[in-house]
């Protein structure tokens, strides 16, 4: 487990420090906000697309040839990622780089397989838990950096992500080692690999059933919220890249609190099935009440209020590994991956044709926060979903 915390925090340290700026270096392409929502959407939705595609050919691969080599690639296409996107100069280049970038960066899916190799099923919720507080680490330390020296220069924070994400690299390359044993690997199959079989192959899983809906729901909802953070708050309320960083560090602040030291303790009252339903309820009136803030330090508040919200990634996660025997960790934490990527695809479809609706109004007007209300609606639709399941399971 310390090899691949150490490793998912220096992966989630890189791609922060790039969030709240990469909106910003759209908008030195583009002339106007309503353009910037636009092509910031494209952006985003080719890097979804391409993760969509590779993610579940790449957790097979790791089921075949085992998870540090996988790991390594996608370290080396994130360190080219960040360092030509530093050096873009024009539109189609950013657009090409985050589609290369996307292909091969599956480093989370991966890394909750190597998670799976290592955990007995009864652990897999907790130590999945401990992963995401290193997610959320991460993403205190990423994005409060991206933000102070975004303030200097936009292209610095990806010049130091790419840094980072070679570090990343070297540590893999001489410490991290290997989880998957050679009688547990399987041959790699396309068939099995693509991304519509994959998902069909998800959906089969007994345990799983509607719980792949719940997760489509529940991913499509946070990636609106990720595609539209940045520009929403510059938008309603004149917020720059260091508001935004300090802003999503607080994100992190509560995901380290809750995974990383309150998780373990509530898995001792409630179990995931229980968590994952508290935690939909729990971000669906987070998303109503961040679409209705009024004032910059609500959308804080609402960020500390809402801690349950923290614990439905690692609940269903557990279940899913759970469901999945030990030759097939791979292709079953893929193609969750691949399902979370197509709604990464998919979410700018619907966040940057909403903001674009909204983009003219003034500052503060809270017509602003239709896309949270649209994630509120998405996430109540997971929660409902997950009841009816967790209902039948029982």
């Amino acid at each position: 487990m310390p090899f691949i915390m150490a490793t998912t925090l220096i992966d989630m340290v890189s791609i922060g420090l790039i969030i709240p700026v990469l909106p910003a270096l759209v908008g030195t392409f583009t002339g106007s906000q309503a353009d910037q929502a636009f092509w910031y959407g494209v952006v985003t939705f080719t890097f979804g697309l391409a993760n969509f595609v590779a993610s579940p050919i790449l957790g097979a691969l790791s089921d075949s040839y085992g998870r540090r080599p996988v790991l390594l690639l996608g370290f080396c296409g994130l360190a080219l990622s960040f360092l030509a996107t530093a050096m873009a100069t024009a539109l189609w280049m950013l657009i090409a780089v985050r589609l290369v970038s996307g292909a091969m960066q599956a480093n989370m899916s991966v890394g909750n397989a190597y998670v799976a190799d290592i955990t007995p099923p009864e652990e897999r919720a907790k130590r999945f838990g401990l992963l995401g507080a290193m997610f959320g680490l991460g993403f205190i330390l990423g994005p409060v950096m991206g933000g102070l020296l975004g303030a200097l220069d936009l292209r610095l924070p990806f010049f130091a992500a790419g840094s980072l994400a070679l570090v990343n690299l070297l540590y893999g390359y001489f410490v991290l080692p290997e989880s998957l044993p050679a009688d547990r690997r399987r041959p790699f199959a396309w068939r099995a690999a693509n991304p519509v079989a994959s998902l069909r192959g998800l959906a089969q899983l007994k345990g799983a059933g509607l719980l792949v809906a719940v997760i489509a729901c529940s991913g499509l909802a946070q990636f609106v919220l990720y595609t539209c953070w940045v520009l929403y708050t510059t938008f309603k309320f004149g917020w720059g890249p260091l508001e935004n960083g300090w802003s999503l560090a607080a994100v992190g602040v509560v995901s380290v609190i809750v995974q990383g030291f309150l998780l373990g303790r509530l898995l001792r009252w409630f179990s995931p099935r229980r968590l994952a339903v508290l935690g939909l309820a729990s971000s669906t009136l987070a998303f109503v009440m961040w679409g209705a803030a009024t004032q910059g330090w609500m959308m804080f508040a609402v960020i500390f209020v809402n801690l349950l919200g923290a614990t439905v990634a690692a609940s269903i996660s557990s279940i899913i590994s759970s469901a999945a025997d030990g030759r097939t960790q791979g292709q079953a934490m893929g193609a969750v991956g691949g399902l979370n990527s197509l709604t990464a695809v998919i979410a700018p479809l619907f966040g940057a044709p909403l903001l674009t609706m909204v983009s003219h109004l003034p500052q503060g007007d809270w017509r602003i926060g239709t896309p949270f209300y649209f994630c509120a609606a998405l996430q109540a639709a997971a929660l409902a979903l997950a009841v009816v399941h967790f209902r039948r399971q029982r």
